[in-house]
């Protein structure tokens, strides 16, 4: 496991879910959970023995100190998250059932996160003692300012020597809030990285060329191709899902390198719980499975384990230790006694 803590970057929010499988304002009432795509990464990461951390900016009021709280209590490093002017970041959740898909609906704009300045964050002194740096695409997506701190992040990090990992997580509703250019600020922030975390539908969107990810050939197709454009990678991640109900998905996960690729065998996770946050627990596997050491195949196992655990917990982040996904793998279903 390399030394240092593995430092996250983005917005820490406020998920207010309709209860149960309500539509949203159905009944009025919200089931409230802390998330945001990098603080669930560094939540998940703390759950499996790692030193993370969050680097965020939050209002200074009862909601962002309990966001704050609830992340320090799953064991995050957030010394690093200050506080400051504005309000809180908040998305609202109606969960899907059956053949209803879920809804997300974003209230994010002129949060305390986004609208800080770029030069509110002193990036030598906030990177101390990284082993590594994680940022979505969903913290660019953001606006001008979140996207050029961004920029400024993993600039400072790859002249810093520290790796970077980079979540595509493209969100067409925040990026369309603003003049963007998603292309563009993604492929900068790539260029940064040794690790993306990005399918087939990533790679045709950065590119501007189509690629077919029915097929694991497909697939790698896709990853050669950023290969190719992005020479600073060494991995690329990322997960097949065939969505039969909203509560029966096929998940596979793969890694790739550019001499070589490993896909798993297809999971069929049947009674989903919740969803949302299964994208960042299998990038958190991954990097648990790259900072422990593991080959290929233990990697994309780490990280599919992971995720799939992810659908069967209510809430943004996954909170399974090592124990959890050892058991994944031994298909362990019977009551723990």
């Amino acid at each position: 496991m390399s030394a240092g803590q593995i430092i996250c970057f983005g917005e820490l929010l406020l998920r207010l879910a309709a209860p149960g499988r309500e539509l949203l304002m159905q009944s009025g009432r919200f089931d409230v959970e802390v998330g945001g795509a990098e603080a669930n990464v560094a939540v998940a990461l703390a759950c499996l023995g790692h030193a993370s951390a969050l680097i965020s900016i939050v209002p200074d009021n009862a909601l962002g100190r309990g966001a704050v709280a609830a992340v320090r209590s799953r064991g995050v490093d957030c010394s690093r998250v200050s506080f400051g002017d504005g309000r809180m970041g908040l998305y609202f959740l109606s969960p899907g059932s059956g053949m209803r898909p879920s809804e997300v609906i974003y209230d994010r704009t002129a949060s305390a996160f986004a609208d800080a300045p770029a030069d509110a964050f002193d990036w030598p002194s906030l990177l101390t003692g990284a082993a590594r740096l994680h940022v979505s695409g969903i913290t660019a997506a953001l606006g001008p300012n979140a996207a050029q701190a961004a920029i400024d992040a993993v600039t400072f990090a790859r002249s810093a020597g520290i790796p970077v990992s980079f979540d595509c997580n493209y969100r067409s509703k925040l990026w369309e809030r603003w003049t963007s250019d998603p292309r563009a600020t993604l492929s900068t922030l790539i260029a940064a990285a040794d690790m993306l975390f990005g399918n087939h539908r990533d790679v045709s969107l950065l590119l501007d060329k189509p690629f077919d990810g029915n097929d694991p050939d497909g697939r790698r197709r896709a990853a050669e191709a950023a290969f190719g454009t992005f020479p600073g990678l060494r991995y690329i991640a990322s997960t097949a899902r065939e969505v039969q109900t909203s509560d029966r998905h096929a998940l596979s996960a793969r890694i790739d390198t550019p001499a070589q690729g490993h896909e798993t065998d297809a999971v069929v996770v049947d009674g989903i719980v919740d969803r949302i946050g299964a994208g960042d627990a299998f990038a958190a596997g991954i990097l648990h499975g790259l900072h422990c050491g593991q080959d290929l195949q233990g990697i994309a196992a780490s990280g599919l384990a992971l995720a799939c655990l992810k659908h069967t917990l209510p809430g943004d982040a996954s909170l399974f230790g090592r124990a959890d996904i050892a058991l994944f793998h031994a298909g362990a279903l019977d009551v723990r006694r």
